[in-house]
This record gives structure tokens, C-alpha cells and sequence, in this order.
């Protein structure tokens, strides 16, 4: 299980950002993080040419299935759609890592044991 912005594990951490300028603010090998909506398309077009890690935050079996066509390198679920989305992740052999974004670690053994591939804490994630 990955784990991104637990205090006892040095991770990388993740740029939420909203226009294609603030791309240029983020360091190096960053990885992006949008929600995936129509107006993020053309956002997430320019990561994916100019071959910029993305991590989309998805809401549907649908939105899991695009990210996965956009070449996502995350793909962020919520907690109840988390067990549905890996499950469809390994059928389908997602490239893509599916994450769930924990506020604390009350759930955090229940995603472990239902085999989620990483949990994402608010540290991991930087607005710009």
C-alpha cells in the first residue's frame, strides 16, 4: 500500500493546481493533481504532451475509465467508491495507482485490508 503525506514516510507530493500557467510554479518531475471535468480538458491535454505526471480525482466508474485513457498516474476515489474502483483498476490493468484521500487514519486499515493501492493525506497535496 502506498501511502503520500504520512508523517513517518517521506513521499512525493502532489500540486493541485487551476490554469496551465501555475504549471510553470511547481517544481520539476511534479505530479499535477485535477479533478477531471470538462473544463479541465484542455489542462490536462498539456500535461499529458508535455509528459507531466497527473494524478485526476474521479467521481464515476466513467470519469475512472477516462482518467485511466489520459494516461492518469493516480487516480484519486472517495471511500465508498474506492473497493469498486480498484476492483475495476485490476481488471481492466490500470497503469494508474488508485488512491483514497484520508483526512486520518480511522479508515485507513479497513482500504488496507480491501487491497486499495494507496491512501493520500492532506500533507501530500499542495495548492499553488
Amino acid at each position: 500500500m502506498l501511502l503520500f503525506g504520512h508523517p513517518l514516510i517521506t513521499s512525493e507530493t502532489f500540486y493541485r493546481i487551476t490554469t496551465e500557467a501555475e504549471v510553470a510554479k511547481t517544481p520539476a518531475n511534479s505530479t499535477i493533481l485535477l479533478t477531471f471535468e470538462a473544463s479541465n480538458l484542455d489542462l490536462i491535454r498539456h500535461l499529458i504532451q508535455n509528459d507531466i505526471s497527473l494524478a485526476l480525482r474521479v467521481a464515476s466508474v466513467e470519469e475512472l475509465v477516462f482518467a485511466h485513457n489520459l494516461q492518469a498516474r493516480y487516480i484519486l476515489v472517495s471511500e465508498t467508491f474506492a473497493p469498486t474502483a480498484q476492483k475495476l483498476a485490476e481488471a481492466y490493468l490500470f497503469d494508474a495507482k488508485v488512491l483514497c484521500h484520508l483526512e486520518d487514519n480511522r479508515s485507513f486499515d479497513a482500504l488496507a485490508l480491501k487491497g486499495i493501492d494507496g491512501v493520500i493525506y492532506n500533507k501530500a497535496i499542495v495548492s499553488v
